[in-house]
């Protein structure tokens, strides 16, 4: 299933708890996955008109302020989106009150945001996209972007249908 294969097939039924969702994709650099996620996350989302906010941000610190890597840039454009304009940012412990869901992509940042959750109210808002599987970092492969790409499109797919029902 490509992207305009969910995005052509529009869903009005959605409840005022799934309108203006917002929802945090978070890796470890905040470069390379998640802002992948929050621009596929972002593009299905307008193309259904569902109103929601995505961000991202990464558990390290390292490239705070940067854009993302030039490798996730340019997979995304060959796909159709810009995330060129995107700044890197470090996952917050006030972020838990700002998302109504956190989406991770390994379990070492599902460790990492666990561990900054104030309540257990706030880990329950913590998942990885894939369910119980992990998105691999391609930030030492430059052949894994597009499959890396291909996951992430999934799992996106995937949260919304399973919100959208």
């Amino acid at each position: 299933m490509s992207l305009t294969d969910l995005t052509t097939t529009t869903n009005k039924n959605f409840t005022t708890t799934t309108a203006n969702m917002k929802i945090l994709m978070v890796c470890l650099g905040n470069i390379c996955r998640s802002p992948l996620a929050e621009g596929i996350m972002q593009y299905l989302s307008d193309a259904q008109e569902l109103g929601w906010q995505i961000d991202s941000a990464g558990t390290g610190s390292w490239h705070v302020g940067e854009g993302p890597d030039r490798r996730s840039v340019r997979t995304a454009r060959n796909h159709g989106i810009d995330i060129s304009k995107q700044v890197c940012r470090q996952f917050r412990r006030h972020d838990f009150n700002d998302f109504d869901h956190i989406l991770v992509m390994d379990m070492y940042n599902l460790s990492d945001v666990l561990y900054m959750a104030p309540d257990e109210e706030s880990a329950a808002k913590v998942k990885l996209l894939l369910g119980n599987r992990e998105v691999p970092d391609p930030y030492y492969d430059d052949s894994q972007f597009e499959p890396v790409f291909e996951l992430i499109e999934l799992g996106c797919k995937d949260f919304i249908k399973e919100h959208l029902l």
